[in-house]
């Protein structure tokens, strides 16, 4: 056997390639893990960018509505002077306004549900409105869509539906 030199047997350049050919799919796969890495940083990064952007938008409309809120909440409370509500009354006239049941308004301000109650009666008719549906009503009409917008005017809705707020 000296001086005989054997070549690889088939066995032994098969699984030389199959090394070979696992070394290469690891490798491309390694590379294609890498860019899908740098890809979905690339698109968290935007996002992020994107996303303090519409915080920015959101607090800058945040404070545009606010100035609208607190012009609204003025005239209301205006209107509930004009109105000369009382104290308690105003209290519960914003309450019911933000939606509140007499008994939830009775709970809030400590006191039973028939002086709320009554106390709404009174600011009704000091406003010369029928009840808490035309209370309510008479604040909100003007902040509905208009007739522009596919709604009829209060006024327009009343007489289609022989209503009266007074």
């Amino acid at each position: 056997f000296v001086g005989k030199e054997r070549g690889p047997t088939l066995l032994e350049v098969l699984l030389e390639a199959l090394e070979l050919g696992l070394l290469v799919a690891t490798s491309a796969s390694v590379a294609m893990l890498a860019l899908a890495v740098r890809r979905q940083r690339d698109e968290r990064r935007e996002l992020l960018i994107d996303l303090e952007s519409a915080r920015t938008e959101g607090e800058r409309w945040r404070a545009r509505a606010q100035n609208h809120v607190n012009g609204v909440a003025a005239a209301i409370g205006d209107e509930f002077r004009r109105w000369q509500l009382t104290e308690a009354e105003a209290a519960v006239g914003w309450f019911v306004l933000k939606g509140l049941s007499h008994k939830e308004i009775a709970t809030l301000r400590g006191t039973s549900e028939a002086t709320v109650r009554q106390q709404a009666h009174t600011a009704y008719e000091k406003a010369g409105l029928k009840g808490r549906a035309a209370f309510c009503a008479y604040f909100l009409e003007d902040l509905l869509p208009s007739a522009a917008n596919g709604a009829g005017s209060a006024d327009e809705t009343r007489q289609a539906e022989g209503l009266s707020l007074n």
